[in-house]
């Protein structure tokens, strides 16, 4: 029960966006339309194209160096997306079973480099999205998005979720400790309890969460106002850093750079 734990590990990620690196510094909105195009350049190959996004390493890699970010850290949270999209892959290796490569006695089949696509298209797609949060504050974020006109309705149950789930994972916490108080020689909750442990979560959290709520609006919280709205101009590294990345992605999805080094290599050693 790692996770009930250390529930304060869940916003490992925020205290990490308070650094002072060269990507800190960079504007929030920058980032997110560098983020952006990232993801969209990713998502758009097809479920073959194993070959063509090991370029696309070289993205999070560089943030990482950059952003003075723990690399064990990103990936055992970008890690937590491979259970969905390993479930997609599998069948996709049942129903695939056809050759693409034959490697000496070794058949590699169109199913198992669509499992390892999808396996590398949520790492790369998990990584952008963390190293975002990890080097930008939440409230700048939040704020940026809002300037990016994104729905308030949108912002307002994306902020709640965030920072209430803090609220659910540490009365989580304490109704475990309670119960492992209460039964000393089980291991884990009994299914025969889970029902009432379930309940009794959810009556905890909703009612602190309303506390909480309740104290937010006392103190003026209006969710159309963002206090980390305003924003410095841009500046001429922030625009390098949006072209770099911009010009980098166009490479890497029009130009299978694997192969052309390949030519390149051959041609050196011939």
């Amino acid at each position: 029960m790692r996770l009930f734990q250390k529930p304060e590990e869940l916003f490992a990620l925020e205290r990490l966006s308070g650094g002072n690196s060269v990507i800190h510094r960079l504007h929030p909105g920058v980032k997110i339309s560098a983020a952006l195009v990232f993801l969209i350049s990713v998502v758009s190959f097809d479920r073959h194209a194993l070959r063509p996004l090991l370029p696309f390493l070289f993205y999070p890699s560089v943030l990482i160096a950059l952003g003075e970010l723990p690399p064990a850290l990103l990936f055992r949270r970008a890690a937590l997306a491979l259970p969905f999209c390993l479930f997609t892959g599998l069948s996709n290796s049942i129903f695939e079973g056809e050759t693409a490569v034959s490697w000496g006695p070794l058949d590699i089949s169109f199913g198992f480099i669509s499992l390892c696509t999808l396996a590398l298209r949520a790492i790369l797609c998990a990584a952008a999205v963390l190293i975002l949060v990890a080097t930008t504050p939440w409230p700048q974020l939040s704020a940026q998005f809002r300037r990016f006109h994104v729905p308030g309705i949108f912002m307002t149950v994306l902020e709640m979720g965030y920072r209430y789930i803090a609220v659910l994972l540490f009365e989580a916490q304490s109704l475990y400790t309670a119960y492992r108080l209460r039964s000393p020689g089980a291991k884990g909750i009994a299914l025969a309890h889970g029902g009432s442990v379930v309940g009794g979560l959810f009556l905890r959290s909703a009612d602190r969460a309303g506390r909480i709520y309740t104290a937010m609006k006392c103190r003026g919280y209006d969710p159309e106002f963002s206090p980390a709205g305003d924003f410095p101009a841009l500046k001429p590294a922030d625009l390098l850093f949006f072209a770099l990345v911009s010009l980098g992605c166009l490479l890497f999805r029009f130009f299978d750079l694997p192969v052309a080094l390949g030519l390149l290599i051959n041609e050196a050693l011939s």
